[in-house]
């Protein structure tokens, strides 16, 4: 190492000289000689015992002189007695001793980590000034190579795991936790954030580095992270806009607690927070022009985007609320505001029906019921006529739509009754392929119907509705049977042409029903028609959530179903292990005739779920052993199926019947919102099968999307921007550099919200007696030192007064006075003479006067004047005598 310069040396020597020198001048310490420097600087202080004592006594002299010794330099800390310093130091600001704690900051050199543990106990003992005085001595360690606002190599830090803070806790973490609004803006100003976590599936170096040093500091750190962002306080000053970043968080912690199964209750909870605070902060609208902006733009796309989606004409886009449904945020949808929303636009013009009679709605759907025909005529002819714009009104689209389905299924009816009463032609190969085909024109409604859903809503939304899956099934079941009947009449068409396939043709035209193949394309479409004969009749439940009593049974059986789906997995492996052993039992022995083949033996065991048991297939009176085996197993099959799988299920379903009946507001209004929706959107009002017709709009829309198509591909005629696109940027160039209307709301309304929650805090905090007891031994604990510290500056005056008289008379009078006025200490009266200082008022024997004035601080409020009276009268007359 190379050698000091001369001129550095000495600068280095006279540096401390002066230093000590001025704090001589403050503290009146005798100054060193620049030789005894060395030997200081390279000592490292030691935890003197007593420190602990007189920062509870909170005497200052004491303080002092242990941590400064005369000496007068900031001393580095012995690493062994780490943990000493730092509980010193915690010590001091829980007492709310801001003296103390300055000085345990200018007499040691705390190092990064022990400040910022300083500073978590800053924060949740939520004291606002001393966040501020530690955040100022962390600026000074900002040359340190440590992350000063985010602390994320704590999970490496062996030292903190003595600490009261769970790993990954910082002090932004803290105060959001516990919604310290003042705290939270402090720091979000300083330039603290909350780095979110990485997926975690994440392979990165730091991830995997985390996971290999130690697995559960890293999941506690995500944990943690995951509170402070998910907090009210977080995402009420962090995020432009709040009710959209809860619905995206909100999401995300439920698919976490899906991949951390083992910490499912801590994401759920807080998944909860989060529609929870979404909810809350709707509620602080206060007229329909704040509701009408929050709920009608939702995410951040352009209005020729808004455009597109936009439902009917007059139909907000209720945008918000689409995108609350995506992500199954039930409490927002079923907010009394939007649910007000939505029954004012599902109504429309005719504001009685909400209110009218049972009776006389169903009147009105039979009415519309028997003249759909003709009303949709009408709306074809004259879509801008009264009764068309009648017909727009979304509860009479959706009874339009529900009679149109109510005549496809008339129609199934139908033709099932026309199969029986013509069972010989339809059995055979002379049925006409238009028999029983007068449901396909509803079908092929349906299909272009849902091609029109999937333009709209886009391939991706539309297969997230289990409905819409249904529909693909069963349509694609429909056109299937269809097909093939066409195909087994053109079929035996052509092969009659050729006379070398004779044969065959005399089998798609002339053979009977029992000389058919099992795969016989017939066979199979009547099999398709079956079932999908079923499943429209069961998409009727789609209907059932308009009423509240229909809706809640169809959303029982919705959850039923998925129970039954889970139990029959399990109930396949049961029974196909019984189905397995017992089968392989009676193969061997032929004398059996209903065991021994799968075929029968499934057969057996499935019906015996039933209740039709039959002991005596599996008895062997020639086979005692193999008999023996096999009845012990059937029995075996019997007690599990019978009687312990079978009433699991009853139980399964009868625990998810209670769950939607204690939750059945809810899940109504939610699946009723879903419907409502469904029929807001434009360009579907013409039921299935006159949708198939062209309308005026539809030739409109063609003709002008041709004629767009031939001026822009016209060589004289540029590539021009719409009416829709200049005033789109019109606005922008207008609107440049200013907040959107929209996020203005959204910032009142959080600043309504954290004033709510501010006047809560405050409220709770008045009426909790432990705070005002707390706060009162504070304000005792304070103003004794005050009177401690007059009391050694009057000793050196008052030579010929008895120090122990005049202090016991001065603590017990003051300490009387202050008990006695106890039950009076109110937070409110207090505050009013927060700036009033306590008068003392001493004369000394020459006749001379001198008035002292102190002022008592507090943090939450100060002591009334009542309780100060007692020890200034007690000053008075001991001055006096």
């Amino acid at each position: 190492m190379g050698r000091i310069p001369q001129t550095q040396k000495q600068s280095w020597l006279e540096l401390p000289t002066h230093y000590a020198s001025c704090r001589c001048a403050n503290h009146t310490w005798l100054s060193l000689r620049s030789e005894q420097w060395r030997e200081i600087v390279n000592k490292k202080i030691h935890f003197p015992h007593e420190l602990i004592s007189a920062i509870q006594e909170s005497n200052m002299a004491l303080v002092e002189s242990l941590l400064y010794g005369g000496e007068g330099i900031i001393r580095q800390l012995d690493d062994s007695e780490d943990r000493l310093w730092r509980e010193a130091l915690n010590l001091s600001i829980r007492l709310g001793s801001e003296e103390t704690m300055a000085a345990l900051l200018r007499g040691v050199k705390f190092d990064f980590r022990q400040i910022h543990e300083a500073l978590l106990v800053a924060v949740d003992t939520n004291q606002p000034r001393v966040v501020k005085l530690l955040l100022d001595r962390l600026d000074q360690e900002k040359g340190n190579k440590m992350d000063v606002r985010s602390f994320s190599t704590a999970i490496f830090d062996s030292s903190i795991d003595a600490s009261q803070f769970a790993p990954g806790v910082t002090p932004l973490t803290l105060a959001c936790q516990e919604d310290l609004y003042e705290i939270v803006i402090l720091l979000t100003q300083r330039g603290h954030v909350i780095s979110p976590p990485h997926p975690i599936s994440c392979s990165c170096l730091e991830c995997r580095n985390a996971r290999q040093y130690d697995l559960l500091k890293f999941s506690l750190s995500r944990i943690n992270t995951y509170r402070g962002i998910a907090s009210r306080a977080y995402l009420s000053i962090t995020s432009e806009d709040a009710i959209l970043r809860a619905f995206h968080l909100s999401s995300e912690l439920r698919k976490l607690s899906k991949k951390e199964q083992e910490f499912k209750p801590q994401y759920l909870a807080l998944e909860q927070l989060c529609q929870e605070y979404a909810v809350e902060l709707l509620g602080m609208c206060r007229n329909q022009s704040e509701v009408s902006t929050v709920l009608n733009y939702g995410e951040e796309t352009s209005d020729e985007e808004l455009d597109e989606q936009t439902f009917e004409e007059g139909i907000p886009n209720l945008a918000l609320i689409r995108l609350a449904i995506t992500y199954n945020q039930k409490q927002f949808v079923t907010h009394p505001i939007c649910q007000q929303v939505l029954s004012s636009i599902w109504c429309g013009s005719l504001s009685g029906w909400r209110g009218s009679k049972t009776t006389w709605k169903l009147l009105v759907s039979f009415g519309i019921f028997v003249t759909m025909p003709l009303l949709c005529l009408i709306y074809w002819i004259a879509p801008k006529s009264r009764i068309g714009r009648t017909l727009k009104i979304p509860v009479i689209k959706f009874l339009l739509h529900s009679a149109s389905y109510m005549w496809f299924l008339i129609i199934l009816l139908a033709e099932s009754i026309f199969m029986e009463t013509h069972r010989n032609d339809i059995a055979s190969r002379t049925q006409h392929i238009l028999h029983n085909s007068l449901h396909m024109i509803w079908v092929v409604g349906f299909f272009w119907f849902e091609c029109k859903e999937v333009w709209i809503e886009g391939l991706r939304t539309y297969l997230l509705d289990w409905w819409n899956i249904l529909d693909m099934l069963v349509l694609s079941m429909y056109l299937a049977s269809f097909t093939l009947r066409i195909l087994i009449v053109l079929k035996g068409y052509f092969l009659c042409q050729d006379p070398s396939a004779k044969d065959l043709c005399d089998y798609f035209t002339n053979t009977a029903r029992e000389n058919w193949r099992q795969e016989d394309p017939q066979l199979i479409a009547e099999v398709l028609f079956a079932v999908t004969s079923m499943l429209s009749f069961t998409r009727l439940a789609y209907i059932l959530p308009a009423h509240e009593s229909l809706g809640t049974l169809q959303i029982s059986i919705g959850k039923m179903i998925d129970d039954m789906m889970r139990f029959l997995f399990i109930l396949m492996i049961i029974g196909t292990a019984f189905l397995c052993g017992i089968n392989n039992i009676y193969v061997p022995y032929v004398m059996s005739p209903h065991l021994g083949r799968l075929n029968e033996t499934f057969s057996f065991l499935f019906w015996t779920m039933f209740g039709e048991s039959k002991q005596d297939y599996v008895d062997l009176s020639d086979y005692v052993l193999a008999g023996f085996v096999g009845t012990a197993l059937y029995g075996i099959y019997t007690l599990i199926i019978v009687i312990v799988l079978l009433n699991m299920l009853i139980a399964m379903i009868t625990n998810s019947f209670q769950k939607i009946e204690n939750d059945a507001d809810v899940e109504w209004k939610f699946a009723r919102s879903k419907l409502y929706l469904s029929y807001f959107r434009e360009g579907l009002t013409m039921p299935v099968p006159f949708n198939i017709i062209p309308s005026h709009k539809t030739l409109l829309h063609a003709m002008r999307s041709v004629f767009r198509r031939h001026t822009m591909g016209s060589p004289d005629h540029p590539p021009g921007t719409s009416v829709s696109g200049s005033n789109l940027n019109q606005s922008e160039g207008q609107g440049e550099g200013r907040m959107p209307y929209r996020l203005q709301v959204i910032k009142a309304l959080v600043q309504r919200y954290i004033g709510a929650a501010h006047r809560e805090f405050e409220e709770t905090k008045n009426n909790d007696v432990g705070y005002r007891i707390t706060e009162l031994n504070n304000v005792v604990g304070r103003l004794d030192s005050e009177m401690k510290k007059v009391y050694e500056k009057l000793q050196h005056r008052r030579s010929t007064t008895s120090p122990e008289l005049e202090s016991s008379s001065i603590l017990s009078n003051y300490i009387i006075g202050a008990m006695n006025n106890f039950h009076n200490f109110d937070k409110k009266e207090a505050s009013r003479g927060r700036g009033a200082g306590l008068q003392i008022i001493m004369h000394h024997k020459e006749g001379k006067e001198e008035r002292k004035e102190g002022k008592v601080r507090k943090q939450g409020g100060s002591v009334s004047e009542e309780a100060l009276s007692p020890v200034c009268h007690t000053n008075n007359k001991t001055s006096d005598k």
